[in-house]
C-alpha cells in the first residue's frame, strides 16, 4: 500500500517499471535517507566554523555543503576565511560530530522497514556514504543497526588512499557495486542530494531521488527519479522486481 504521498511518486514507479535490466543491488545513501543526522551535523559544522571566523547559521550550511564530503569542504572553507586550515582540522571536526551523533541521532522515519523490505524481497543492498567509518558506525550503533551493516558499508575514506573520490565522483558507488559482483546498470541508488544523484548518472546506475518535502526539482535535472516517503520504497521495489519477472 501507498503513503498519502505515493500519488506524488509516480515518476519513481514509471522510472523502475521502465527498467531494461534486472534489479540485483539497492545502494543507499546514508544522510537523509537511513540516518537523521543532517541536522546534526549542520549544527556541528556551523559551530566549527564560528570557530575559524566564519559566521554561517545551520541552515546555511545544509544549503552550501549538503551532499559534501569534509575533505572536499575545505578548499570551500579555506577560500572563504582566507587562510588554510590545520591538518588535523577535519578528524577534530570528525571526532566533535561522532560523540553528537553517538548520542542524538534518530532514523529517518520508515527507513528501517524499507531495509527489511529490500530484504524481503530478495534484493542485496548495501550502503554507500562521504561519511567516515567512524561516523557511520556511530550512526548505525545508536539507531541499533550495527549489526543489519556490518559487511555492507563503503566509505569514501576508505577510497582515498587509492585515489578515489568522493560524491559527485562515481568512485563510492562502483565501489559497492564491485564489492557484490554486479554491474552498474543493475543497481538502484537511493539518494537525497545533488552530489548523490551526480555521482549515480555517472556510476551508470538508476537513481531514486528521496524529497520528503518539495517536489524534487533539483534530483530530477541530475536525472534522478523523486520519491517523497520512505515507505514507499518497498513497493517501488516489488514494482521493479515485478516488471523484470
Amino acid at each position: 500500500m501507498l503513503s498519502e504521498a505515493g500519488c506524488l511518486s509516480v515518476a519513481a514507479f514509471d522510472a523502475v517499471r521502465a527498467r531494461s535490466q534486472p534489479v540485483q543491488l539497492v545502494i543507499f545513501d546514508c544522510d537523509g535517507v537511513l540516518i537523521d543526522s543532517e541536522p546534526l551535523t549542520d549544527r556541528v559544522v556551523s559551530a566549527a566554523l564560528a570557530e575559524l571566523g566564519w559566521r554561517i547559521s545551520p541552515a546555511e550550511c545544509h544549503g552550501l555543503f549538503l551532499g559534501m564530503s569534509f575533505y572536499d569542504m575545505v578548499p570551500l572553507i579555506e577560500a572563504r576565511t582566507g587562510r588554510p586550515l590545520p591538518p588535523v582540522w577535519v578528524d577534530k571536526l570528525v571526532a566533535r560530530l561522532v560523540a553528537v551523533l553517538a548520542a542524538e541521532v534518530e532514523m529517518i522515519d520508515g527507513a528501517g522497514d524499507a531495509l527489511a523490505a529490500t530484504a524481503a524481497l530478495g534484493l542485496p543492498w548495501r550502503v554507500a556514504s562521504n561519511s567516515s567509518p567512524a561516523e557511520m558506525a556511530a550512526k548505525f550503533g545508536r539507531v541499533g543497526l550495527a549489526g543489519a551493516v556490518d559487511g555492507r558499508l563503503h566509505s569514501v575514506v576508505d577510497l582515498l588512499p587509492s585515489g578515489g573520490r568522493g560524491k559527485p565522483a562515481p568512485d563510492i558507488f562502483l565501489a559497492a557495486a564491485a564489492a557484490e559482483g554486479v554491474p552498474p546498470d543493475a543497481c538502484i541508488v537511493v539518494e537525497d542530494s545533488v552530489p548523490g544523484a551526480r555521482a549515480a548518472k555517472a556510476a551508470g546506475m538508476q537513481c531514486l531521488g528521496f524529497s520528503p518535502s518539495g517536489d524534487g526539482a533539483q534530483l530530477v535535472a541530475e536525472g534522478a527519479a523523486p520519491f517523497h516517503a520512505m515507505r514507499d520504497l518497498p513497493a517501488l521495489f516489488r514494482a521493479a522486481v515485478k516488471r523484470m519477472a
